[in-house]
């Protein structure tokens, strides 16, 4: 399944390079004719720049929320249409902690990793854009297929990105916390590329489906409530059909991918399972780690988005909507994976703290915060 899911990964690339450079050669063909709408000119910059503004704007954004997890998180959190502020803020004290303390000594080279990552996506989202801008360019029911799957492959490819970095970095930060020992960056990282892309790119395929899955169940349950029976026996058996999908692919699953070498859903099982035995599974719902990252996401893509569109609207009004939303998801990806190896940290100590509640290598903050999830729901 690794192989297959590795070649189609490879095979995609290549697709997808070879649309958009013919995409891009017919578009400027296109709008060499005089009677022709489409203005590269005025199309391709405002892009463009909201593209650059992702990079630099993620890349502060991972600084920050690094030197001032508290105020990165509520800024993060207040993205939100609705106030999630309020809601959350008893969990704020313990997300903040477990950044400051668990990310506070991240692995060596992370932030060479961090720009790296940082740079090939802003290249390959530039790359991608001009395939969009050519397809634009004609505009027919077929160019927007095209630009559907172009969306679709970016998001598997940006997700890929993403989960390369988390896996070198939780490998790294999970030997560090269970045998305290140091490993070096760079070896992990060649790992990752030359063992573990089929294992990645199967867990960056199935991780957001299920989490959608999951997180909407979890919303239906909440909205739902006792209120009505029928509409409760839904909500209840779809929750059991996603915290069931949850066990065989999560993110937590990259930990063990990194580390022994598992297959994607093996390592899910696993890491779920430790979670279990150490009773963790509810320590884990209401970590903010997750939200911080997705809303982070949001407020850089909305950053972009102002960007990009407000300079297509000085220049082309017509190109302000098109270019607002393609502007949202370069900001969006490029900003998660900037955080990815914050994000990775945090993970590999649970995954380490679950494997081993009684080692040394680890403080009270866990178990103080079990034990306050205990008392506020009398369990």
């Amino acid at each position: 399944m690794r192989k297959l899911f590795q070649i189609i990964f490879y095979i995609q690339l290549i697709l997808i390079s070879i649309l958009v450079i013919v995409l891009t050669i017919r578009g400027f063909v296109y709008a060499a004719r005089s009677t022709n709408h489409f203005r590269p000119e005025k199309w391709y910059p405002p892009l463009l720049g909201s593209a650059a503004s992702a990079g630099i704007v993620s890349y502060l954004w991972e600084w920050i929320s690094f030197h001032d997890p508290s105020k990165a998180i509520k800024t993060a959190l207040w993205c939100d249409p609705i106030p999630l502020y309020l809601l959350v803020n008893p969990r704020f004290d313990y997300a903040t902690k477990i950044l400051t303390v668990y990310t506070s000594f991240p692995p060596d080279k992370t932030a060479t990793f961090v720009i790296l990552s940082i740079i090939t996506c802003l290249v390959y989202s530039s790359f991608l854009v001009t395939g969009i801008g050519g397809a634009t360019a004609t505009g027919t029911g077929l160019d927007i297929l095209f630009i559907i799957v172009i969306l679709l492959t970016y998001t598997w490819t940006m997700q890929v990105i993403k989960n390369m970095l988390y896996v070198t970095i939780s490998r790294v930060r999970y030997m560090n916390f269970a045998c305290g020992a140091d490993m070096n960056t760079w070896i992990a990282f060649r790992d990752t590329v030359q063992h573990l892309v089929g294992r990645v790119c199967i867990g960056s395929a199935v991780v957001p489906v299920i989490g959608t899955i999951r997180g909407s169940a979890r919303v239906m349950k909440s909205v739902v409530g006792g209120t009505d029976e029928f509409l409760f026996s839904c909500a209840d058996c779809y929750s059991r059909v996603a915290s069931t999908l949850i066990t065989y692919g999560n993110r937590w699953g990259f930990v063990h991918v990194g580390v022994y070498n598992k297959g994607f859903m093996q390592a899910s099982a696993d890491t779920w399972g430790a979670f279990k035995t150490a009773e963790l599974i509810p320590l884990i719902d209401s970590d903010l780690t997750g939200a911080f990252c997705f809303f982070s996401g949001v407020a850089v893509g909305s950053i972009c988005t102002l960007v990009g569109g407000t300079w297509a609207l000085a220049i082309h009004k017509s190109y302000a909507t098109e270019v607002s939303i393609y502007a949202f998801f370069i900001g969006y990806f490029i900003c998660r994976v900037a955080l990815a190896s914050q994000q990775a940290c945090v993970s590999a100590y649970y995954v380490a703290y679950a494997e081993n509640p009684q080692s040394l290598q680890f403080d009270a903050t866990i178990p103080v915060r079990i034990q306050e999830l205990l008392q506020r729901y009398n369990v």
